[in-house]
């Protein structure tokens, strides 16, 4: 397992459901549920570490949700008796919401987003079975829509648990 992360413009310019809802009348809010996620980044079980984006301002951030369960296969190793998050899952899930605000952006070329450089990472809390890991990831500065840097926070109960800049390259 590598710690590139692969974030591919599928799908540009997604259009969420809940923004189909909000054109149909009802109130606006920007998710995308499991599904959306799915059609923008190639992450599949049990790599796919984002359930649901519950905010989302075009080329600026989005922020995601990931539910931790007992029963995601890094548990059995990492530790027997004390299972715990481990800290490149969490930066990768951060990459990951990182992604959708990638995968928006207009005029991105098809290609695969991977990590040109993690920076500044601290873990400041356990993350465990039962948390929900509430991640905001902004982004920083682009280069010619093939380089940029995000930086990333993730949350458990209001309490910080880890954050740091993510640094990405468009490969062809």
């Amino acid at each position: 397992m590598s710690i590139l992360t692969d974030l591919h413009p599928v799908s540009p310019h997604l259009q969420p459901k809940s923004e189909v809802a909000a054109a149909n009348g009802t109130p606006p809010q920007t998710v995308f549920e499991v599904e959306d996620i799915h059609r923008l980044l190639p992450h599949r079980y049990p790599f796919s570490l984002v359930d649901r984006i519950v905010d989302f301002v075009p080329e600026k951030l989005a922020v995601g949700i990931k539910n931790v369960t007992f029963n995601e296969p890094h548990f059995q190793g990492h530790f027997p008796g004390r299972p715990i998050m481990p800290g490149v899952l969490i930066v990768e899930a951060m990459a990951q919401v990182g992604g959708i605000v990638l995968t928006q952006m207009a005029d991105v070329q098809d290609g695969l987003f991977m990590f040109a450089g993690i920076d500044k990472v601290r873990f400041r809390r356990p993350v465990v079975p039962g948390d929900q890991l509430i991640m905001t990831v902004e982004l920083l500065w682009v280069k010619k829509r093939r380089f940029g840097k995000m930086h990333g926070r993730a949350e458990v109960d209001g309490q910080l648990a880890a954050e740091g800049e993510l640094m990405f390259s468009l490969v062809d």
